[in-house]
C-alpha cells in the first residue's frame, strides 16, 4: 500500500489535533466552507511539496463527477475531497479504471501521485 498522511476537516479534526499541528493544518473550518483555497463541493490537488495552509492555491479543481486526468503528476501532493453528499474521489491508476483507493469527504491525504493518472468523482452508493 502507498503510504499517506490524512487530514480530516471540521468537527472529526479536533479529535486529531495532535496530528494536525505537524501538518500546519490544525484549524478547523465550518462544514460547507472553502478548505484551505478548496471550494466546497469540489476535489482539489495541491502542487508537489505545497503544504495547504501555508499555499492555499490548488493546482487542480474539479467539480463534477466522473474522471479526470491529471497528467504529468510526480512526487507527493495534498488531494482534499471538499465534495458534499458523501460523494468520493477516487484515485486511479490509468484514466477510467485501477482505482484503488477513495478518499472519504472532508479528508485530505499526502499522496505520491507518480503512479496516479486519474481521479475518478462519484456518489457514494450505498
Amino acid at each position: 500500500g502507498m503510504t499517506m498522511r490524512r487530514l480530516l476537516r471540521g468537527a472529526a479534526a479536533l479529535a486529531l489535533t495532535a496530528v494536525a499541528v505537524l501538518t500546519g493544518a490544525a484549524q478547523a473550518q465550518a462544514e460547507g466552507g472553502s478548505w484551505d483555497g478548496c471550494p466546497y463541493g469540489a476535489v482539489c490537488i495541491y502542487p508537489q511539496n505545497q503544504i495547504p495552509v501555508d499555499n492555499p492555491h490548488p493546482s487542480h479543481i474539479f467539480y463534477s463527477y466522473g474522471f479526470h486526468p491529471i497528467y504529468n503528476q510526480y512526487g507527493n501532493h495534498w488531494v482534499f475531497n471538499n465534495q458534499y453528499d458523501g460523494a468520493l474521489a477516487e484515485l486511479c491508476e490509468s484514466i477510467n479504471t485501477d482505482c484503488h483507493d477513495s478518499i472519504p469527504p472532508q479528508e485530505g491525504w499526502y499522496v505520491d501521485l507518480t503512479p496516479i493518472n486519474s481521479i475518478h468523482l462519484r456518489e457514494h452508493y450505498q
